[in-house]
């Protein structure tokens, strides 16, 4: 298959027969139930079976395979290929989730919990889950599915599910951010920041910072630089994984953040 120029992760579409193993562990494991939403507080589109469960989330994807050791498995490799059918035999496109574009965990003590670092990466493969027949989760380095799902009824529910993140109050279920405060300002490329602290840390990564809709893991430091003397007001630095720096401030009921060589003042 072709691999896209736009990113070494996303396989163009092109048409690929499955072999004949695949095949066979396709009809002994594709889920035949259709997909399901549901709202709330954390909202969710979902298929479930008597042993496997797909659950697609504002911001990631749980994956509960019928063992166990697959989740162990997928974890332990940080790696999964997510393969999109056309239908039960033709594989039209793939995407490889590894190290380098996302963060792999086992949640909840059992469950495979993949966070996309680039929300456009997550776009596609919710594209292609809505657009296709059936999806197969496999090894990253073998021919051999963990699990493969139909995608009846997904397009309606993958909808949904973007229509409730994209409202304000599930953004906040999703993230705690600082005082719920998005800064903006700038010099001649305007900017709107937005900070959050994740209710559950992934690894060293314990808050995310979006730019422009531009989204980046970050950690926190509390102290400022080491033994500096904290300048009055500061509250927290957050480290993006880029080596960008955002400075987060409050006093009295003054709300700022400092960017580079910008002051940006709360705007919502």
């Amino acid at each position: 298959m072709k691999v896209q120029t736009a990113t070494p992760w996303r396989e163009k579409m092109s048409f690929r027969p499955i072999s004949i193993g695949t095949l066979m562990m396709a009809m002994a494991t594709t889920a035949s139930a259709e997909w399901s939403f549901s709202s709330g507080p954390n909202p969710n589109a979902f298929i479930q079976t008597g042993n496997m469960t797909l659950e697609l989330q504002c911001n990631s994807i749980r994956f509960a395979p019928a063992g166990y050791e697959d989740s162990q498995d997928i974890a332990e490799k940080q790696g999964l290929s997510i393969r999109f059918l056309k239908n039960g035999t033709t594989e039209v496109g793939a995407f490889q989730v590894g190290a380098e574009n996302a963060v792999l965990q086992i949640v909840d003590n059992y469950p495979v919990e993949i966070s996309f670092n680039s929300q456009q990466d997550y776009g596609f493969v919710l594209d292609q889950l809505a657009a296709n027949a059936s999806v197969n989760l496999s090894m990253i380095d073998q021919d051999v599915s963990y699990g493969i799902f139909d995608l009846k009824g997904s397009s309606a529910a993958i909808r949904s599910l973007r229509s409730e993140c994209a409202s304000d109050a599930s953004q906040g279920a999703s993230y705690e951010a600082p005082e719920g405060i998005v800064y903006c300002g700038g010099g001649a490329k305007k900017r709107v920041i937005e900070p959050v602290i994740l209710d559950n840390s992934e690894g060293e990564w314990d808050a995310r910072v979006t730019v422009n809709g531009e989204s980046i893991r970050a950690m926190t430091a509390y102290s400022y630089f080491g033994n500096s003397e904290p300048p009055a007001g500061f509250v927290v630095a957050l480290l993006g994984e880029d080596r960008s720096e955002f400075l987060i401030f409050k006093e009295g009921s003054a709300n700022w953040l400092e960017y580079g060589d910008y002051r940006y003042e709360q705007c919502n």
